[in-house]
């Protein structure tokens, strides 16, 4: 299942080269289900490689001069108390078995996958409408007090289950800061960057040790197909790719949900 795995994770870096996006929401499944890790140590492996991977690819838009610092910095800072929040108080806080009915019992891994796999199917949908937008209004006014707060919700839910958040940080970009799309797409890699590092930074002053030659690997398995999607990128409509990979991981979620229910 390992080798599956790595091919897998080369997979995740090329749709995030391909499309600027997505492919990180399938690092924590990956981990969980090919790799056998538990998934709240899933969640701060996946901050890492999602962290790392994120910030090459902001260096292809900043090149391009489609990152937006400014608005980035706006929604950065308060998703870092989010995510303060959900890694070092949230989670350390959680008992092991979150309840218990009988024989039955849901674990504190079981919650991290089943919000999780909600977090999949909000992804999807996002991924699927967003196939058919157009972009932004550039002669709208950001509001930095609501940016702020969207960014503290993601940036708590971020930290939780260990993804990105950038089906959520895209959205607020294009629809209340007015960002066209391909900025939207640039300025997000950046704030998923920073914030996923910030979780992961938290997690090794919690002395939680980590595997670093396996995060090596899979975060270079990763970068390898971040270059190939980028170069793919020239030749594929990504307006019609991102729908269908929409539909993938709504699929990948609700499968992820069933197997934490039953």
């Amino acid at each position: 299942m390992e080798i599956i795995g790595y091919i897998a994770m080369l997979f995740v870096g090329g749709t995030l080269g391909l499309i600027g996006g997505g492919g990180a929401i399938l690092t924590v499944p990956i981990m969980v289900y090919l790799f056998k890790i538990p998934a709240v140590l899933a969640t701060s492996y996946s901050l890492f490689v999602v962290g790392i991977s994120s910030l090459f690819g902001v260096w292809r838009y900043h090149q391009e001069k489609l990152v937006d610092y400014p608005t980035a910095i706006n929604f950065a800072l308060p998703s870092f108390i989010g995510t303060y929040l959900a890694r070092r108080v949230l989670m350390s806080k959680l008992p092991a078995v979150i309840f218990q009915l009988g024989e039955y019992s849901f674990s504190k891994d079981q919650l991290v996958m089943t919000v999780f796999s909600l977090v999949m199917v909000g992804a999807s949908v996002s991924m699927i409408r967003r196939g058919k937008d157009s972009g932004g209004s550039a002669d709208m006014t950001p509001s930095r007090w609501l940016l702020g707060i969207l960014g503290l919700g993601v940036g708590f839910v971020a930290g939780f289950v260990g993804a990105g958040g950038g089906f959520l940080i895209i959205p607020a970009l294009v629809v209340l800061a007015g960002t066209p799309m391909a900025k939207a797409v640039g300025t997000s890699l950046l704030i998923i960057s920073a914030n996923s590092l910030f979780g992961f930074g938290g997690d090794i002053l919690a002395a939680n040790e980590m595997a670093w030659s396996f995060l090596a690997i899979t975060t270079g398995i990763a970068l390898v197909g971040i270059f190939v999607g980028s170069y793919a990128a020239r030749f594929v409509p990504v307006s019609k790719l991102k729908p269908a990979f929409g539909w993938f991981v709504l699929l990948m979620g609700s499968y992820v949900m069933l197997r934490q229910l039953y």
